[in-house]
Order: structure tokens, then C-alpha cells, then sequence
């Protein structure tokens, strides 16, 4: 099938060509549909029809690759059609292999592709091949081939009479790829593509809009210029809305946050009904009003809520642009939110042809970009996290390695501040790029073991699940160590499923870097192992060299984490084995598991058991295939070796919140393909109820997500007030500034820079370090420290500040606890003491925390504290260094 416009110095050598490439093969028939051609291209057919089969379907009144072909298709009388440009675009001898496979019934669609290997486009500058590349991109969440965008292809014809005669645009296969569905076989054949040597191109700015057009449609989204003005009408008309019902309500004596919310529920419900029956009503469906589609409405309002809160916090807090001006922007960015969410999710359009599989993976590119979005903009927007200050304190010290953590992330950390400051988007950007970086090798782990449609809904879990969500916004160790998690489970996928030698390589870097990051990546070892007994076809690796040159490799990359524990007595190595071991045992099993249930929440742990569990206890059903079964054995290693690790400390040991958290990296395939039931298998009514709980479980972690930061960023009407013993991440920065004020004010008075001690582990001299810019000396770093100059372990601030180098010092106490400046110990390291103060911390106002402070005057270190500084005893505690027998 050939659609022509004006191809009259193409036509005759087209025709010679197919029926040279043809000649040998099965009866063909060219069928050539031509939409009113005025240079003779209909004659030159006809003349053709005389002595060949080829015949001629003549459109004078509908213009339209779609429609032509469709028109084609409908005059055929084979059962397979080979859909082709007269251009010579497309070569000719190419059609026996396009159409081979549709012929023998192994395919019902084969795509002429210029992007599988063996293809080319020879001659195409750099601009048009970017260009290609990024409109084929567009399409990538909706079909899984490489080229979607080929207008050479072979299909059966009855296909193509599945598609509605109104069909538009250039598209024709993408349109029969997307409603072919999962049942549609597709493959790709290389083929080389080279530009017209006659006539005019039909491409114009009229096609581009319809292909711009055509994709949301095939995703079922109501996205038109029409509706969209409408939309932006009836937004203008909810803002009068509730500005007015606020004023009412305010004026009846009602509460700021009680008009504040009516006021906004008022709005939504306006704005639901006009979008309803006006805005999305005007095409071919209509939307009744409901409590169900309201409540999909009020999620997208919620959720554009806080990506506006995000936006307005970063453009205001972090760029320190005026309010209103964040404000516009704000208000463009929950526009676009609550637009895409109506188009797509509240008033979407009819669509039959999309499967639960299809719908999935539009769900997952909507709720992947919204959380990488999220994450984005509330970045520079949240004051650090304690444990973050104190890893910038890390980036400040460089160093080969630290005690309690390798060094990434002060490598990350220096890297990020280098680029874009001392601020809190610079301490975190490396954490949230890490978490692109494993979330691209999940994906591609997901896609090996299964299919694209899987690995994108390995993306979305990836996206929502708290853990995975938490440690890609926060600047940690577990960064990376995601990152490096994910990215030797891909290559050990690779290694051992599929079998490559050079994937090894990959696993050595992933676990060298992995280690640099935190040590708990080595109980990937162990789980390696675990495999190889269990798949006995693997076991030919224990006497290949890869696997120890992978190790080798590893060690090397993590030669500087051992150069430092030589130099400093192994200090890090002890703290992070036997320092982990409490005297006093206690079974904390029960915590273990409330913690797995909190990282990937209640849903996604039941999800988890049922992936683990055999498939006669309930299990996933991959099937007998040695392929399955390896699958299945892969799942079970990675995951139940390192978990076994964690439960058996967790009997005698009290474990922490995220210890499990990158485990559950090698179970996300499962639980992705477990999402959506396989073709032809009928579930229970138990395993349909699981499937249905994940749609809510998404949306309810969006919300609580997105609702959370918006807090800490901004707060929330009608919300409490922040904890004030400052647990959580807010006013920090005001504290810093509050404690500078101190320090100006105690060295104007003693005429000695004083020495900040928080009085704590590490919280306090961290943040103030951070929030308190004058602290940070060119010469001596950090100038504050922590309450191990009197008492208990201060970590790496015993190394940075020795406590005999601050002797005769004025010290300011700082503590959210009076009593921990009324210790004995610490009047006895100090000449004289100040009185106990109380200061508030306010923010936007309100008071949202206070502290305590105290000034110490001529500070002497004790007898215990003088040791050199390369034996790390005190620092860890003398017990365990007994027990690691240094």
C-alpha cells in the first residue's frame, strides 16, 4: 500500500523496485491511494495497473496518511499489508523481510526500524536526527519498540480495520500499535532510510500539531487548546469563589484555618461541577457529576496544592525572588498539575483499547514525573536534616574516610556545594541524583528480567514507596548506596542470567563505589553465593576468574576506606561491627518489621511476603521455564540473604529504621509484574483485592508526601503547631542565627571567640555549623563541637576537635534540655559557669521552638581525654575496642 500526493517522479521507479524485490516471492497486489494528486501521479498508476497488479483507490474530496490508508485497507484483498512511503524513502527490498513474519503468522505487526541495530539514516544532519529522536520520545511510554514513528511497516490487515475510520495525523502504526494492546506481537527489522531525491515533503507544522495531538489522545487524556481555555476560565471563576466564601465565612466569626478550608472546599466543588459539565463536557463522552469523580478531583487540587507550596518555597526561600512574583510561577505550576490531572485521571477520555497493562504505564509516567518533581522543587525548600548537616560537616573535613560512614557522601556533598553552594539544594542535589541513577538501573534490571510494561511499573513503585521517596529527597549514605545497590543488581542480573562476562566488571565497580558509600552493600557477596548453590547451571562462575576479579576490583575502589581504618586503629571497621552489638540484649524482631511495613508501607510488606512465598503457598506463578525458575531464584537470594542478616541481629539487637531498605531493590521486579495479572490467568478474589489496594496505596502516598513537605516547607492551615524540642527539620536556620547573635555578643564581651557546644551527640553542632555561615573558618573549618568534651561519643568531632586543643576556651552551652547543663561533669571541666537562659525560636511569626544556653568559662580537659589522635579508643568506647581486640 502506497499513499501518494504529488509522487509523479517517483511513482514509476517505486513500482519497478517492489516488484523487483517481490518477484520471486508470493502474489502481491500494489495498492496506491492517492489524495488528489495534480502532477500526473494518478496517470502514471493507471498505466502501471495495465500490465502489473497494481491498483489505484483515488481520494478527492479527504486528505490524510490515516484516512489513506484506512481507505487502502479496505480495498485490499490480502491478508497481510506492507504500508510504505513513495519517496523512496523506505527500500523496497526490504518488504520480503517486513512481510515474511506476518505471513507465517509469528507476527502480526513488523516495523521497518532506523534505530535497531543494522539501521541508518545516512545523511541526516545533527539537527534532524535530534529531532527524530526526541518525537519518537514522546511516544516511548506507549509502545515498546525503538522506532515508533516508522512509516514502513507490514501489519494484517484486519488490524487495520480495527481502527476508527477518524483516525488523523501521520501516525498510522503508532495508532495500531497502542490499540493492539498487549495482544499485538510486534517486532523491528533494520532497515537504511535515506531523504527523497523528488518531489516535496509532506511534513509541515500542521502534521507536527497533529501528532502532538494524537499521543495524549491514545492515552486517554481530554487534552485539547479548547478545553484547556476553559479550564483556565473556570479556574478564574473557583479563585472568586473562594476568595468570597472566605470573606463570609470570616466575617461570621469563623477561624482563619476553619474559613480558610471551607472556603477552599467550596472552590473545589465549583470548579469540579463546571469542569464537569462545561470545561471536559464538549467531546465524545460527558461526565456525571458524582462523590467519586469529586473525590479524583480534590486529590488533583491537593496535589497541585503542594507542588505550588514547593515552587513558591523555592522561589522565594531559596532564589529570594519578592512573593508575588514566586507566587505567578507557583500558580503556572499547580495549573499545569491540576490540568494533566483532569485531562487524564478525572475527566479522561473513552478509551476501550487500553488494558490494564497500557494503563498502568501511563499511571506510572504521571506519577513518576509528579514525585521527581516534587522531590525537585522542595530540595533547596527544607532546612537539612540534622544527619545531613552533619555529613556537610563530613564535606568540610575532607577526608579519606570517616568513622562512622565511608566517604560518598562528602564526596557528593563537596561536589554538589562546589556547583551551587553552601545551601540545602547543594548538600542534597547528589542524593536526589542518585536516586535518578537507581531508579534507571531498576528499571533496566526489570526490563532484563521481564518486559518495558513491567519496568515501568517497577519505576512508579520506585517513585512512591517511602523508602525509595525519603532517601532520594534527604542527602545520606543510603543515597548512593541505592544507587550502587541497584546498579550491581542490574549487572549481577546480566552476569548471571544473562550470562555476560563483562558484566563482572560492572559488578566490582557498583560494589567498590557501593562500599565507599556504606558497608552494608557487602551482604550482596553472601547473596551471590546464595545463588550459585541454588542455580546449579551458575556454579560455573566459582571456577571462571570474573567473579575474583570483580572482588579484586572492588577492594581496590575501597583501598581508601581501608588506608584510613590502618591510620586511625580500624576504628570504623569496629564501629560498624561490634560497635552495633548492645550490652544489654533485647528481641526486636516486632521493631524490624514495623520498620519494613513503614519503608514500604503496609501494602507493599504484604506485597513483598506474597512475591517470596512459593507458588503453592500463593506465590507468584512464573511457570517451569528454566528462565522463570532462575528468575525466581535471583528474587529469593538478593533478597532473603541480606533480609536473614537483619533478622537474626534483630533477635538479640535493636536495628535501625532504614537498615532493610535496599534489599527490597531485588524484589521490585516481582512486585511490578505482580501489579497486573498475566495474560490468560484468572486470579482469586484474594490476589484481585491486593491489585486493587495499590491504586489508593499510590495516591494516599502522593498525598501524604507531597502534604508532609508542604508542612515542613510552609506549614499547613489548621495544622499544630512544629514539635518544639526541633525534631523535625524547620527553623533551624533561625536557631543558627539566634546562636550567632550569642557568639558576637559572649566575644565582645570576654574578648575571645568562643566555642559552640551542642550538647548532644551531634544534632545541634552540625546545624549550627551550617546555619551559622560566620562559623566556617578558611583556616580551622567548623568552630563549634559537642557534649563529647564532657561526656559521651561525639563521632567524628572528637577527630576534628580534640578536647585537650580547647583548653582555657569560653564555651556556649546550647541544649533543648536544661538539665543537660547542669551535669556535675560539665562544672568540673569548666573554671566558672553562667547562668542558665532560655531563648524562643520564632519563624514566620510563630514560635516554634526554644533552647537553652549557658556560657563556660575556661574549659580544661580531663585526664581520660589526652590519647593521640590515631588511636580511636575514647571515641568508640574503650568496650569495644576490647571486643575488637585493639
Amino acid at each position: 500500500m502506497v499513499p501518494t500526493l504529488n509522487e509523479a517522479g517517483n511513482i514509476g521507479r517505486l513500482l519497478e523496485e517492489v516488484f523487483a524485490a517481490c518477484g520471486s516471492g508470493p502474489a502481491i497486489e500494489v495498492v496506491v491511494v492517492d489524495d488528489g494528486s495534480t502532477d500526473g501521479t494518478r496517470e502514471k498508476v493507471l498505466a502501471w495497473s495495465e500490465t502489473h497488479p497494481v491498483r489505484l483507490v483515488a481520494r478527492d474530496h479527504e486528505r490524510g496518511l490515516a484516512g489513506a490508508v484506512l481507505a487502502g485497507a479496505e480495498a485490499a484483498v490480502g491478508g497481510a499489508i506492507v504500508v510504505m512511503d513513495a519517496d523512496l524513502s523506505h527500500p523496497p527490498a526490504c518488504i520480503p523481510d517486513l512481510a515474511r513474519p506476518v505471513l507465517e503468522g509469528t507476527r502480526d505487526m513488523v516495523i521497518g526500524s532506523r534505530y535497531v541495530p543494522g539501521g541508518a539514516t545516512p545523511g541526516w544532519p545533527l539537527k534532524r536526527r535530534i529531532t527524530s529522536r526526541v518525537a519518537g520520545a514522546l511516544s516511548w511510554p506507549l509502545v515498546d519498540v525503538r522506532d515508533p514513528l516508522a512509516g514502513f511497516f507490514a501489519i494484517r490487515r484486519e488490524n487495520l480495520l480495527k481502527l476508527d475510520r477518524g483516525v488523523k495525523g501521520l501516525k498510522i502504526g503508532l495508532e495500531a500499535m497502542v490499540k493492539g494492546g498487549d495482544d499485538l506481537r510486534v517486532s523491528e527489522t533494520p532497515i537504511t532510510f535515506v531523504d527523497r531525491t523528488s518531489g516535496a515533503s509532506k511534513m509541515s507544522t500542521k502534521q507536527i500539531t497533529a501528532y502532538l495531538k494524537q499521543l495524549p489522545a491514545l492515552a486517554g487524556g481530554s487534552v485539547s487548546g479548547g478545553n484547556a481555555g476553559r479550564f483556565a476560565v473556570v479556574g478564574l471563576i473557583g479563585l472568586a469563589v473562594d476568595r468570597l466564601t472566605f470573606q463570609m465565612l470570616w466575617l461570621t466569626g469563623l477561624s482563619l484555618a476553619a474559613a480558610h478550608l471551607l472556603s477552599f472546599l467550596a472552590a473545589t466543588a465549583a470548579n469540579y461541577a463546571l469542569n464537569s459539565r462545561w470545561a471536559f463536557a464538549a467531546g465524545p463522552c460527558t461526565h456525571r457529576l458524582g462523590s467519586a469523580g469529586y473525590a479524583k478531583f480534590l486529590t488533583v487540587c491537593l496535589l497541585a496544592l503542594f507542588m505550588r507550596g514547593g515552587v513558591l518555597g523555592m522561589a522565594v526561600g531559596a532564589w529570594h525572588w519578592p512573593p508575588m512574583a514566586g507566587l505567578v510561577v507557583a500558580l503556572l505550576a499547580a495549573a499545569v498539575v491540576n490540568y494533566v490531572g483532569c485531562a487524564f485521571f478525572v475527566f479522561p477520555l473513552p478509551t476501550p483499547h487500553l488494558g490494564a497493562t497500557m494503563r498502568w504505564r501511563i499511571a506510572a509516567v504521571g506519577v513518576a514525573a509528579y514525585a521527581f518533581l516534587l522531590r525537585l522543587v522542595y530540595l533547596g525548600s527544607l532546612d537539612l536534616l540534622p544527619e545531613e548537616a552533619y555529613y556537610w560537616n563530613y564535606a568540610q573535613h575532607p577526608a579519606l574516610s570517616y568513622l562512622d560512614h565511608p566517604p560518598m557522601v562528602a564526596w557528593l556533598i563537596r561536589l554538589g556545594t562546589a556547583v551551587f553552594g553552601d545551601t540545602e539544594f547543594g548538600v542534597r542535589i547528589g542524593g536526589f541524583l542518585c536516586a535518578i541513577v537507581a531508579a534507571g538501573f531498576g528499571y533496566g534490571l526489570t526490563r532484563n528480567m521481564f518486559d518495558k510494561s513491567t519496568a515501568m511499573r517497577a519505576l512508579l513503585l520506585m517513585a512512591v514507596l517511602p523508602f525509595f521517596f525519603i532517601f532520594g529527597l534527604f542527602s545520606t549514605p543510603d543515597a548512593p548506596l541505592i544507587a550502587c545497590w541497584a546498579a550491581a543488581l542490574f549487572f549481577l542480573e546480566r552476569a548471571l542470567l544473562g550470562e555476560r562476562r563483562t558484566a563482572w566488571w560492572g559488578v566490582g565497580v557498583c560494589l567498590g563505589l557501593g562500599m565507599l558509600s556504606k558497608y552494608t552493600i557487602a551482604l550482596l557477596g553472601p547473596a551471590t553465593l546464595a545463588y550459585l548453590v541454588l542455580d546449579r547451571s551458575s556454579r560455573r562462575w566459582l571456577r571462571r576468574p570474573e567473579p575474583y576479579l570483580a572482588v579484586l576490583l572492588a577492594v581496590l575502589l575501597f583501598c581508601p576506606v581501608i588506608v584510613w581504618n590502618a591510620w586511625h586503629g580500624w576504628a570504623s571497621f569496629a564501629f560498624q561491627s561490634v560497635g552495633r552489638m548492645d550490652d544489654n540484649a533485647q528481641f526486636s524482631l516486632h521493631t524490624l518489621l514495623l520498620a519494613m511495613a513503614l519503608l514500604l508501607t503496609p501494602v507493599g510488606l504484604i506485597a513483598v511476603v506474597k512475591a517470596l512465598l512459593p507458588h503453592w503457598l500463593g506465590g507468584p506463578d512464573l511457570g517451569n521455564h528454566p528462565t522463570a525458575i532462575r528468575r525466581r531464584w535471583f528474587t529469593l537470594a538478593f533478597t532473603l540473604a541480606p533480609l536473614a542478616v537483619f533478622v537474626l541481629f534483630s533477635l538479640r539487637h535493636s536495628p535501625k529504621l532504614n537498615w532493610t531498605g535496599p534489599l527490597w531493590l531485588a524484589v521490585i521486579p516481582m512486585l511490578a509484574w505482580e501489579l497486573v495479572p498475566s495474560r490468560g490467568v484468572i486470579a482469586n478474589a484474594a490476589e484481585q483485592f491486593g491489585r486493587r489496594l495499590w491504586a489508593p496505596t499510590v495516591v494516599v502516598t502522593l498525598i501524604l508526601f507531597g502534604g508532609f513537605l508542604h508542612y515542613l516547607a510552609l506549614g499547613l492551615p489548621g495544622v499544630v503547631g512544629y514539635d518544639h524540642n526541633m525534631t523535625l527539620p524547620v527553623a533551624w536556620e533561625e536557631m543558627g542565627r539566634l546562636v550567632e547573635d550569642l557568639e558576637h555578643t559572649t566575644e565582645e564581651m570576654t574578648g575571645q571567640e568562643p566555642l559552640v557546644v551542642g550538647m548532644d551527640k551531634y544534632y545541634i553542632a552540625s546545624q549550627m555549623a551550617f546555619y551559622r555561615r560566620d562559623a566556617l573558618n578558611p583556616q580551622e573549618g567548623v568552630v563549634n563541637t559537642t557534649s563529647n568534651l564532657f561526656y559521651g561519643n561525639g563521632l567524628m568531632y572528637e577527630y576534628w576537635f580534640p578536647s585537650r586543643e580547647q583548653n582555657g576556651r569560653t564555651l556556649i552551652l546550647v541544649s533543648f534540655d536544661a538539665k543537660a547543663l547542669e551535669y556535675k561533669v560539665v562544672a568540673a571541666r569548666v573554671r566558672s559557669l553562667g547562668p542558665i537562659q532560655e531563648q524562643s525560636i520564632t519563624k514566620n511569626g510563630r514560635t516554634v521552638g526554644h533552647f537553652f544556653y549557658r556560657l563556660a568559662y575556661g574549659y580544661h580537659a580531663g585526664q581520660d581525654k589526652e590519647r593521640p589522635m590515631g588511636h580511636p579508643c575514647p571515641a568508640i568506647g574503650r568496650r569495644l575496642c576490647q571486643r575488637a581486640g585493639l
